[in-house]
């Protein structure tokens, strides 16, 4: 197998404000022809950290694809470092120059000279050109390992790499042929999910599995490689399958799709609607419900009831409820979701109502207490849940574990 390392240029990469999503793009498309992606590595506006990342890299991997520095400025080190690194020299290209001319000219503007550091290329690397940009990008072979050059912007390194260098790597890596599948799991812990799940997926030597916790439920990640398209994608869903047996109820979904995704599928095969009341969330659970396209055939509104009296105008809510079981309870969840199913008309109505903190907690009711209601054509019932985390974690968590409790009663 492949190995490859992606390298992100720019000292705006190692700030709080800015994340490299290129190299999440690029493993991507490097995994479904089957070139692993071993290491990701971030490196700010410094020539010899530069030349150094480059020239360890392709001691280690068969691929090097960079991305950024390629603009006209002082900082754009990334041509300057990278031929050093592999001890070439950069050799100037007056057809570049002219090219870039003429694209400032179309744009009505003069190019700046400033622009004439884009025409330096390596030399002996192929120039790959950038229809969405000033920066060529360059691809070189230095002792059997490929190196990929990209500028950093997404619109212009996807487009680049998809029909210069996906081609090439596509056709080192050969027929491989990789199926994928993501199983999502509510409820569980990540130690007892794979405490289940481990002893299956251990005895499929050639598939790689990982188990991985997401804020509100754990995934398996499933990716099966074979030189025929029909293995791997037989050797993938067998053990999908198997997973998703041995885990029961606790999975939602089998290919990756998230839990608003699925309680929709389902409301909208039974032809039923939904609405739902929202008080510690802020309206985050119908947010998440109509991020889904055509999520109008189901859900029909949704009331921010984040006060008492917003409670009892809107809802209906008694006031001896409030008085006797406080807003933060069983009670006052249940019949939240009573209240709402019977405003809206709906065939389901969920509700929430919580402490998401950091303040307002107690003894009795610490911050993470949470009480989910649920009211159907014959039934209105409650749970109660305990949540770790900060405020904002609190509140994903409280809507996931909403919109889980949801999908169980339609089970």
């Amino acid at each position: 197998m492949l190995s490859a390392e992606v390298i992100a240029i720019g000292s705006e990469l190692l700030t709080p404000d800015k994340t490299d999503t290129n190299s999440l793009w690029l493993t991507r498309e490097l995994n479904n022809i089957g070139i692993e992606v071993m290491l990701k590595t971030v490196v700010g506006d410094d020539g010899a950290r530069l030349e150094e990342a480059v020239s360890d890299a392709l001691r280690r991997s068969d691929i090097v694809i960079t991305t950024g520095g390629l603009g006209p400025t002082e900082d754009d080190i990334t041509r300057q470092f990278t031929a050093n690194a592999i001890g070439r020299k950069l050799v100037y290209h007056d057809d570049i120059e002219a090219h870039l001319r003429e694209r400032f000219k179309a744009w009505g503007r003069e190019m700046p000279e400033i622009n004439k550091r884009q025409a330096y290329v390596i030399d002996g690397a192929d120039i790959l050109p950038n229809p969405n940009g000033s920066a060529v990008g360059m691809m070189a072979e230095i002792d059997g390992k490929i190196l990929a050059i990209l500028p950093g912007p997404p619109r212009e390194n996807q487009a680049m790499f998809t029909a210069h260098v996906f081609p090439k790597l596509k056709a080192v890596a050969g027929e491989v042929y990789v199926r994928r599948r993501i199983l999502r799991v509510s409820g569980l812990g990540e130690s007892a999910v794979d405490e289940i799940a481990a002893p299956i997926y251990t005895s499929y030597k050639d598939v790689q599995t990982s188990v991985l916790f997401n804020k509100s439920e754990v995934e398996i990640h499933v990716a099966a490689r074979s030189d025929n398209a029909d293995v791997s994608k037989a050797t993938a869903d067998k053990l999908a399958d198997e997973l998703a047996a041995a885990l029961g109820k606790a999975v939602f979904s089998t290919d990756g799709e998230t839990m608003e995704q699925v309680v929709g599928s389902q409301l909208k095969q039974r032809g039923e609607t939904l609405s739902v009341a929202e008080s510690c969330t802020g309206g985050l659970i119908g947010q998440r419900l109509t991020d889904v396209p055509g999520s109008s055939a189901y859900f029909m509104e949704g009331a921010i009831t984040y006060s008492n009296e917003a409670k009892m105008r809107t809802l209906g809510l008694s006031a001896e409820i409030l008085e006797q079981h406080g807003a933060v309870s069983a009670e006052c969840a249940e019949a939240m979701a009573a209240g709402m199913r019977k405003y809206a008309g709906t065939d389901h109505a969920i509700s929430i109502t919580g402490i998401a903190g950091p303040d307002g907690g107690s003894d009795e009711k610490p911050v993470g207490t949470v009480f989910i209601g649920y009211a159907g054509a014959t039934v209105v019932k409650s749970a109660k849940l305990v949540l770790p985390g900060d405020r904002y974690l609190i509140r994903w968590r409280s809507s996931q574990a909403a919109l889980d409790y949801l999908r169980r009663q339609l089970k």
